[in-house]
């Protein structure tokens, strides 16, 4: 990680999303404070399944895709998150500012806790909070559970999540939790991630079936308040098919975590990492 805070340029240029074949092809330019380059790259985040890595073999199952119901052995299952394109130690902290075409600002922290939490599923999580937070007011709070297959996946396993509107909660929807009501979780980041990658990041049904594909790796570079990124990173794209005109993509770094987020849609918001600091590896 390279901690020289860099000076944004200062266009932005996005293109992307065509449906062409089945398949989502994924031609992004990203230019500006976020700072990103990125080169046309295919993805299908659909059903063909090359959710498996190369190391099949090590995994503890294939990817999920969209519905598809999971027994998961909690057994194979732990809170120590060391996949290498996001670590959770606990007292690990991202600070984000987030911004869009339409003016709006907001400043987002997410620290990993001490804190962990036994799931109806079975599974033990770590905990991680997410907070959202407007001219300095709390907007939104998350606890998000993720754990760690033997095979090095990480899991999303549910969220607890309020709005806040002048310090009072007004709702919680999108809550929710792997194992109850049908709720399934899914996967946050791969083992071993290559380009064409598919595979779902959560399910309840009609309320939480976000998927994602990994687009490349080792093709960006990532310039954001906190650094310059230019090895090893990786790009995903985000869809939500409950709303359909949704897309992101998200941008790894190795030994860091999430540095950049931008929207293909609606104002174009985009979160950029300030601040990076470590826990206790």
């Amino acid at each position: 990680m390279n901690t020289d805070p860099r000076t944004p340029r200062d266009a932005v240029r996005l293109a992307a999303a065509a449906l062409a074949s089945g398949a989502v092809l994924a031609t992004a330019a990203c230019v500006g404070s976020a700072g990103s380059t990125t080169r046309p790259a295919s993805a299908t985040p659909g059903a063909t399944s090359s959710a498996t890595s190369a190391n099949s073999s090590q995994a503890v199952t294939a990817l999920p895709q969209g519905a598809e119901r999971r027994e998961l052995d909690p057994a194979d299952f732990s809170t120590t998150i060391t996949n290498p394109y996001w670590p959770m130690a606990a007292g690990d902290t991202w600070r984000f500012e987030e911004t869009d075409t339409q003016g709006g600002r907001q400043q987002v922290v997410i620290r990993v806790t001490s804190k962990t939490k036994k799931l109806a599923n079975g599974i033990t999580a770590r905990v991680v909070r997410d907070e959202v937070r407007e001219k300095g007011e709390l907007t939104e709070a998350t606890d998000d559970w993720y754990a760690q297959d033997k095979a090095g996946n990480i899991w999303y396993l549910g969220e607890d999540t309020a709005e806040y509107d002048h310090g009072k909660v007004v709702t919680r929807e999108g809550s929710f939790e792997a194992g109850v009501d049908g709720a399934q979780g899914g996967i946050a980041m791969p083992a071993h991630p290559r380009p064409g990658m598919a595979y779902r990041q959560e399910y309840y049904r009609g309320r939480a079936e976000d998927r994602a594909a990994v687009v490349t790796v080792g093709q960006e570079h990532v310039e954001v308040p906190a650094g310059y990124f230019t090895k090893d990173v990786l790009m995903t794209r985000d869809l939500v098919p409950l709303e359909p005109r949704v897309q992101e993509l998200k941008f790894y770094a190795p030994g860091v975590g999430p540095v950049l987020s931008v929207h293909l849609d609606g104002a174009g918001g985009r979160a950029t990492l300030v601040k990076y600091s470590r826990g206790t590896h």
